[in-house]
């Protein structure tokens, strides 16, 4: 059973519902056949013990599985309080979504456990509030802003004597307009890549961040999960929108834009907007099978 997350759930999210409601369903409908497949077999070889066995079927003639052989990503319960998780510094790339499977993937299923509620003001938000710009949290020697470049960027030369942090050229395969741009730090060239907060540090104070302790929303400001390598005046064009108000203007890659706003949301209890959670429900519609960013 799906608990709708309050009762202003709009038309929009019928079809979210449904898919995960039709599978739950299979699944189960599919796992009281064989033993009545079974039990009627038994019946009719009691009846008729002289009957020789029939043939064996031919290999292409095995029954096609049904849907409730795959089951349903599970989710798991979000926590009571938040606290503040450990940084996790990730190899993985920023890529497309993958394709569709006709079942929903955890995308979808955790969408559907995030809290909806109204936007809380913007009053007393401030940068300062999330602790320091780029701050160190991993202490591994670098600065978060140099972390992400040197997990985004490709063909990477580091500044000598700076212990492999400070990134000074690469390329980035820009994730929101799928442009291929040229980094080189320096006044002037540097902002021409930015590091995008997915879930930005405004919308996150309006939706739950008010009441986190300073040491919560640093992490969440470095947390690498919430941190994209990105095209500098796309970013700066997205500003503090939501998925209400902006997506990437490169489609193919809004399902794992949204992908990964939901796992933001989830890690830190991040209340939706109806808003923007119809809007994630229209991207997630076109790949129901997306999984979770990790």
């Amino acid at each position: 059973m799906i608990r709708r997350p309050d009762r202003h759930w709009p038309a929009l999210a019928g079809p979210l519902l449904a898919i995960a409601t039709l599978a739950a369903c299979a699944s189960a409908s599919a796992g009281s056949v064989a033993p009545a497949t079974v039990a009627a077999g038994s019946s009719a070889r009691a009846a008729t013990p002289a009957r020789p066995a029939p043939a064996p079927a031919a290999p292409d003639a095995a029954a096609p599985a049904t849907p409730g052989d795959v089951p349903l990503p599970a989710t798991s319960a979000r926590p009571s309080s938040v606290t503040a998780p450990a940084p996790r510094h990730t190899s993985a790339r920023p890529g497309t979504s993958p394709a569709a499977t006709g079942r929903p993937g955890a995308a979808v299923t955790t969408l559907a456990t995030l809290t909806v509620k109204g936007r809380a003001p913007r009053t007393g938000y401030d940068r300062d509030l999330f602790g320091q710009a780029w701050a160190d949290v991993d202490r591994n020697g670098c600065d978060t802003r140099n972390d992400i470049l040197r997990r985004d960027l490709t063909g990477t030369t580091i500044k000598a004597g700076t212990h492999g942090c400070l990134v000074l050229t690469g390329t980035l395969d820009d994730p929101y307009t799928g442009n291929r741009i040229a980094f080189v730090r320096g006044r002037g060239t540097s902002n021409a890549v930015q590091i995008d907060h997915v879930v930005a540090l405004s919308d996150a104070w309006q939706k739950g961040a008010q009441q986190w302790s300073t040491a919560t929303r640093t992490a969440f400001a470095n947390d690498p999960l919430n941190l994209l390598a990105v095209d500098g005046p796309t970013n700066q064009r997205k500003g503090d929108g939501d998925a209400a108000t902006w997506l990437p203007p490169r489609k193919v890659g809004r399902c794992a834009y949204v992908a990964r706003q939901i796992s933001v949301k989830h890690r830190y209890a991040l209340a939706v907007t109806p808003a923007e959670r119809d809007a994630m429900v229209r991207v997630l519609m076109t790949c129901p099978g997306q999984a979770l960013t990790r």
